[in-house]
């Protein structure tokens, strides 16, 4: 196939070939006659829901989002309320130059229903300054449960222009999801983007044309290796990532007691007042609670079995945990994320000192509160 004659696929953007089934953009010659034509791993994640480890390097995803600060553009970058942290693109506002973003949060189905929206801007706000993002807008959506769609195309509506759409994000945040909805709203354009819960599915940059002859333009999601979803299996993914909202679980500890999250990650409450911890981790994983002095005896016990997910047959494929130590001053509100499992909140003020034990890699930090 000649360069001029090379053909795309519709869902992930990659050059398609027809030599090797083990490489990017295969396909058979027979799926030419389907009309949008898209490679053998879209048509697997799209009927069967099956994942690929094939992602490009993400020396390739910084080198395509470098080109967006050349252009005149809007960015939409879509992150992931429950693992906030995890999803922001480390060194974004470099990237996009003087560019506006719309900062599109998604997931917020999944914050107990009491949750005050105006107090969720409010807080993303202050950490996108953080960030030096220059936002223009901050909307709260969820993909799956369709809330807050509308606001987000009127808001790329509003600040638009007369200019291209670069949507960006991480892997796992829901943009291929927004892209769909895009299309539908903005292109008259049948084919719609593979989705897929699976990490790294968009493989390049995909250009879908607007009826003004601007375009969305769909770069891939980074696969950020910090997040706990990266590391879990695909077993497990479903456990890590809730799907309902989640039912907060306060735990009253002593110092010197232990909370373990499956044999994912550890909580040890070292030093402090008496005093009590909310857990905001999807409900399908079991906390288990022990002294301090019995944790390592318990986890080497009791990983894989009591102490699940992982189990027995994975846990070994699971990085070793490593402690992280944090301090939690008087005086302050604080939550202590782990990156793609969810976060405890500090519910007193009176200080304390506490140490995370976490698969080595995954982004351990602490927080304003955010609920």
């Amino acid at each position: 196939m000649s360069q001029q004659d090379k053909m795309y696929c519709a869902g992930c953007g990659v050059g398609l070939q027809f030599e090797d089934s083990s490489k990017l953009g295969y396909t058979p010659e027979g799926a030419l006659q389907k009309d949008p034509v898209i490679c053998q791993r879209c048509y697997r994640i799209k009927h069967y829901n099956e994942a690929s480890s094939m992602t490009l390097h993400q020396d390739d995803f910084l080198k395509l989002l470098g080109t967006i600060g050349q252009k005149n553009a809007l960015v939409v970058n879509i992150v992931d309320l429950f693992d906030f942290e995890g999803s922001m693109i480390s060194g974004l506002s470099r990237f996009v130059g003087n560019n506006p973003i719309v900062l599109v949060v998604n997931k917020v189905d999944l914050l107990p229903k009491v949750t005050n929206p105006n107090k969720i801007v409010n807080w993303v706000q202050r950490q996108a300054k953080e960030h030096s993002l220059r936002v223009v807008e901050i909307v709260l959506c969820s993909a799956k449960k369709n809330i807050g769609f509308d606001r987000v195309i009127e808001a790329v509506q509003q600040h638009r222009g007369n200019r291209d759409i670069y949507v960006v994000g991480a892997t796992n945040v829901g943009k291929s999801t927004l892209i769909n909805r895009l299309i539908s709203d903005y292109s008259d354009l049948d084919a719609e983007l593979t989705t897929s819960q699976y990490p790294g599915t968009t493989l390049d940059l995909v250009k879908i044309p607007l009826d003004d002859g601007k375009f969305i333009i769909d770069t891939p999601g980074i696969v950020y290796p910090h997040r706990m979803t990266e590391v879990v299996t695909k077993r497990d993914l479903s456990k890590v990532m809730p799907d309902r909202p989640i039912k907060p679980v306060v735990f009253q500890l002593n110092e010197s007691q232990t909370l373990f999250f499956g044999a994912l990650a550890r909580f040890d409450f070292v030093k402090g007042e008496h005093q009590s911890f909310t857990c905001y981790i999807s409900n399908a994983i079991q906390i288990h609670r022990t002294k301090l002095e019995k944790a390592d005896e318990l986890y080497e016990n009791h990983k894989g079995d009591m102490l699940a997910p992982p189990s027995k047959s994975d846990v070994d494929e699971l990085p070793k945990l490593v402690k992280h130590a944090i301090r939690i001053p008087r005086g302050k509100r604080m939550d202590v994320l782990i990156s793609g499992l969810g976060w405890i909140k500090v519910n007193s003020e009176a200080g304390a000192e506490l140490a995370v034990h976490a698969p080595k890699g995954i982004k351990v930090i602490s927080r304003e509160s955010l609920i």
